[in-house]
């Protein structure tokens, strides 16, 4: 039997085939795994990408040795049966390791968290089953040639099915399996897969039998106890969890809101109070774009739409509010519309906000940028160049409202950057810090009466509470002097100046736990959690 197995050389084929589709799928669904917790930045990216060569190098150069040394393809499947279990337990044991790494980090680090967290995510979960994948090309090319006139031939073969695979692998997951059934089931998916292109091989030659039951026993077992979306599991009675093809999505609530997040370590994107009044968070603050532009009926877009929290306070202070809303992620619309009460009157639109103004013609009264989650912020939408082009579609008295998250006492983070770039565009731009919070509201215009048209067009307000939170935010309100800071298309290092403010955001948040450390030990801490 062992000799018909081998001379089957398009199972031999398919078995790279199907080693490179799991590589792609694994590689991707770490990026999904990963990015409620750290974000899907570059940096995070590079992260993913940089160990899995490691591993796949080091797969290379000990698989050849290995093939030499014994040439015994049955070893090659015992390590394909591995890796196929290991990718299994994944979504079982994931969550609880990155968060377990993110805790003892947090004590045992001053800078790049973010980034030391990744980093040693990616090594402890993926490079192991990746290193055994590794294995496969070298092996297979050891057992499939059996004359050195065709060893060029069939490693070129072997190659182009890798490749084939690796390019289906990356497809599937992206736009069929993680939206449709989510990441653990993707890695189980494929974790199958693997396990059964090894079991083929056994049944058909013999032997391997232990190891075999083992791994489909472990296979079950993980199948049963790690197919589940709930990343958050501390978490209970979420009304919503699940996945985009962009977004790790939550939605919680209680009897005074309704929340979503898209990151189940920072922040909040979305919120509805149910008393329908104001959210005491940064969306009151943007109010004042319509009140520095004096319109009572402004024509408002908004390039980040989120599940409408936005939308809906001007609809409510502001009932002749023409609004038009760009949400790239179709799945937060159509969770705004089930759990956030979005009027379906309202049209959005699905669409990169960039994009979406590179097409669109009209001119605004106000445009509200809101497209920076948490850490992940998207460089185009943070260059010169757009916010010339929402300068464009600015009416004449028109305000650009921004919301800038992650402010810290730093001078060089993030919110600076995007402020001086800013002010590169505009000669007039205000901020408001955003009392109770790291955010902060700027306001651009192509002239001051934005700024004086906020302290006396707030007299003429009827409404008793938006008069309030408007004073509040003209107390608040300073001319941003820039230090020229420009961020542009061609250079906008976003993610690290994002993991730089983060990391002070963290180390504020947390340096009173770890003095505690320091002081009392683990024990001590424990006993303050306690």
């Amino acid at each position: 039997m062992q000799k018909d197995i081998l001379e089957r050389k398009w199972y031999l084929y398919l078995t790279e085939f199907f080693s490179g589709m799991a590589l792609m799928a694994v590689e991707l669904g770490a990026s999904r795994l990963i990015a409620p917790y750290f974000s899907s930045s570059q940096i995070v990216w590079t992260i993913i990408i940089g160990t899995i060569m490691i591993a796949m190098a080091l797969g290379n150069v000990f698989g050849g040795r290995w093939a030499d040394k014994d040439p015994d393809p049955s070893r090659l499947f015992r390590r394909i049966m591995i890796a196929a279990v290991w990718i299994a337990a994944i979504p079982l044991v994931g969550k609880y390791i990155i968060v377990a790494i993110t805790g003892v980090l947090i004590i045992a680090v001053d800078t790049n968290l973010l980034i030391w967290a990744a980093f040693l995510t990616c090594m402890i979960l993926f490079v192991f089953p990746l290193f055994l994948l590794g294995t496969v090309t070298p092996s297979l090319i050891r057992a499939t040639v059996s004359d050195l006139k065709e060893s060029g031939s069939i490693a070129g073969k072997l190659g182009a099915c890798n490749t084939i695979g690796s390019i289906i692998g990356t497809f599937v997951p992206t736009f069929v399996s993680i939206p449709a059934v989510g990441t653990s089931a993707t890695f189980l998916i494929f974790s199958g897969i693997l396990l059964a292109i090894s079991l083929a091989y056994f049944i058909f030659r013999g032997g391997g039998k232990k190891a075999a039951a083992v791994s489909v026993i472990l296979f079950v077992l993980c199948s049963l106890f790690g197919h589940t979306d709930h990343f958050a599991f501390w978490e209970n009675g979420l009304t919503y969890e699940g996945e985009s093809i962009y977004n790790y999505l939550q939605v919680k609530e209680d009897d005074r809101q309704t929340v979503l997040s898209t990151n189940v370590l920072f922040g909040v994107q979305s919120i509805r109070m149910k008393n329908e009044g104001l959210t005491g968070m940064y969306y009151d603050y943007a109010l004042a774009a319509p009140v520095m532009a004096g319109k009572k009926d402004p024509k408002v877009l908004i390039l980040g739409m989120g599940t409408g929290t936005y939308a809906a306070q001007l609809q409510r202070y502001f009932p002749e509010a023409d609004i038009v809303g760009v949400e790239i992620d179709e799945k937060i619309t159509d969770l705004a519309h089930t759990y956030f009460d979005l009027d379906a009157s309202i049209p959005v639109a699905t669409y990169d906000g960039r994009a979406y103004l590179n097409v669109d013609t009209e001119k605004y009264d106000v445009i509200m940028v809101d497209a920076y989650q948490d850490i992940t912020i998207p460089f185009q939408m943070s260059s010169v160049e757009f916010f010339t082009l929402v300068k464009d579609h600015l009416a004449d008295d028109g305000v650009m409202v921004v919301n800038l998250n992650m402010f810290s006492a730093d001078e060089n983070n993030i919110a600076s950057y995007l402020a001086d770039t800013i002010s590169g565009v505009f000669p007039c731009v205000t901020t408001a810090d955003v009392i109770g919070s790291t955010n902060r509201e700027l306001f651009a215009s192509v002239n001051d009466s934005a700024k004086t048209g906020l302290l006396s067009n707030t007299d003429t307000l009827e409404n008793a509470e938006l008069k309030a939170m408007m004073t509040v935010v003209a107390g608040g309100l300073s001319t941003w002097e820039s230090e020229n800071r420009i961020l542009t298309d061609d250079q906008a290092p976003v993610e690290l100046l994002g993991m730089q403010t983060i990391d002070a955001i963290i180390k504020d948040e947390v340096g009173y736990y770890k003095n505690l450390y320091e002081e009392g030990g683990l024990g001590g801490l424990i006993a303050e959690l306690a």
